[in-house]
C-alpha cells in the first residue's frame, strides 16, 4: 500500500498535502517529515493519510466486506459492524462513521437490488468502487477433517456459489446463516465440533480455524463489486472516468432507446444498466446505469442532452474506474 514505509510518521497531524496533476508530483508534509513521490497516485484516495477512519461494513471482522475495506482504505481503520445493510445509511446521517462499504453486485449472483434503493433513498454518494475476488474456504475447528463434518453453516449466497463441491457430500446438512464470518466466530467461541463454515481465509485466520478444503467456489472467476459510500458530494470532482446515474424516462414508446442512443452518439461505454420498479407507479421503472468515458466534457454533453428527454436524472457518484483485484 502507498506510503506504508512511512506509517509511523502518518500519526502526526498532516499539515499540508500538495498535488500537482500535470507532473504527478506528490508532497506529504507532517510535523517533522516531508516526502516526495514521482509516481501515479489516485487523488480520490488522498484521505488515506488521516488515521482512524470509521468504516461501516455489513458483517463482522473476517467478512468479505472487511477485506474490501482493508484493501481500499489500508489497515489502519476502525470498523463499525452492522447486521444488515438497512442500518448502515443511518450511521452516516448521525455522523457515527465516515464511509460505508456496501456490496452492490456479484459476477455470478447479479445485482443486490435493495442496495440500489438504499443509495437512492438516503442520497448516498458513491466515492469509489472495488472489485474483490471471492474465494470460499471450508473451515472448522483444529484437527477436524471433512469426514468429521455433519453440518455446514454459511450465508445462502456462499452456499450457492459452492454447490459443485457440496454435491460431493450429500450426507452433510446445509444450514443458512446471516454472515460467513459470524459462523466462523461461533464455531470457535462455542467449540462446535462436526460443524464447518464457508468463509474467507481471513476469517479462518482471525478465529484460528482450520481450512478443511481450499477455494471451494464453483466458478474461479467469482467477483463482488463494492461501493465506497459517503454523504458529502464534493463541489468539484476531478480525476474521474466513471459515473453512476439514476434516471426515469417518459412513459412512452422508445424512451429508453433515446437515452441509449445519446450514449452511443457521444461514444460513452455503458458498463451497467439495472431497472427497478417505481413504487406507486405500476409498470414504470427507474434505471440505474454506470458509464465510462475519456474526459469530463464528454460526460457533461451527454448529461445535458439526457436532461431534455427524461423526467428525472440524478448523479449517484463520480469516481475512478476500479480494476479487478488479483487473487490471493
Amino acid at each position: 500500500m502507498l506510503f506504508n514505509e512511512y506509517k509511523k510518521h502518518i500519526s502526526n497531524l498532516v499539515l499540508f498535502l500538495f498535488y500537482k496533476r500535470d507532473e504527478t508530483i506528490y508532497v506529504l508534509k507532517t510535523k517533522n517529515k516531508s516526502f516526495k513521490y514521482n509516481k501515479s497516485l489516485d487523488k480520490s484516495r488522498l484521505f488515506l493519510f488521516y488515521k482512524n477512519m470509521k468504516i461501516a461494513i455489513q458483517g463482522i471482522k473476517g467478512s468479505f466486506h472487511h477485506i474490501a475495506a482493508n484493501q481500499y482504505f489500508d489497515q489502519d481503520i476502525t470498523l463499525k459492524e452492522c447486521l444488515t445493510f438497512d442500518e448502515m445509511p443511518k450511521l452516516l446521517q448521525k455522523k457515527e462513521v465516515d464511509y460505508l462499504i456496501m456490496a452492490i453486485e456479484n459476477s455470478i449472483a447479479g445485482a443486490i437490488l435493495a442496495n440500489y434503493k438504499l443509495i437512492d433513498e438516503y442520497d448516498l454518494n458513491i466515492e469509489g468502487e472495488i472489485y474483490l475476488p471471492i474465494q470460499h474456504q471450508l473451515i472448522a475447528l483444529k484437527n477436524q477433517t471433512i469426514n468429521d463434518i455433519t453440518e455446514i453453516w454459511s450465508h445462502p449466497m456462499a452456499i450457492n456459489q459452492c454447490r459443485t463441491f457440496l454435491r460431493k457430500y450429500p450426507h452433510i446438512k446445509l444450514i443458512e446463516e446471516t454472515d460467513t464470518a459470524e459462523v466462523a466466530r461461533l464455531i470457535q467461541v462455542k467449540k462446535l465440533k462436526g460443524i464447518a463454515g464457508i468463509a474467507s481465509k481471513k476469517a479462518a485466520d482471525i478465529y484460528k480455524l482450520n481450512i478443511v478444503a481450499k477455494n471451494i467456489q464453483t466458478n474461479p472467476e467469482n467477483y463482488t463489486r463494492f461501493f465506497i459510500l459517503n454523504k458529502k458530494q464534493k463541489d468539484k470532482e476531478s480525476n474521474y472516468n466513471k459515473v453512476s446515474l439514476k434516471f426515469i424516462t417518459k412513459h412512452k414508446q422508445g424512451s429508453l432507446v433515446e437515452v441509449l442512443q445519446i450514449l452511443v452518439n457521444h461514444q460513452l461505454n455503458l458498463s451497467k444498466i439495472q431497472s427497478l420498479p417505481i413504487v406507486d407507479n405500476p409498470w414504470q421503472y427507474s434505471f440505474f446505469v454506470d458509464v465510462n468515458f475519456d474526459n469530463e466534457k464528454q460526460f457533461n454533453n451527454v448529461l445535458n442532452e439526457m436532461k431534455k428527454i427524461v423526467t428525472e436524472v440524478k448523479i449517484l457518484g463520480k469516481y475512478k474506474k476500479s480494476e479487478k483485484q488479483n487473487k490471493n
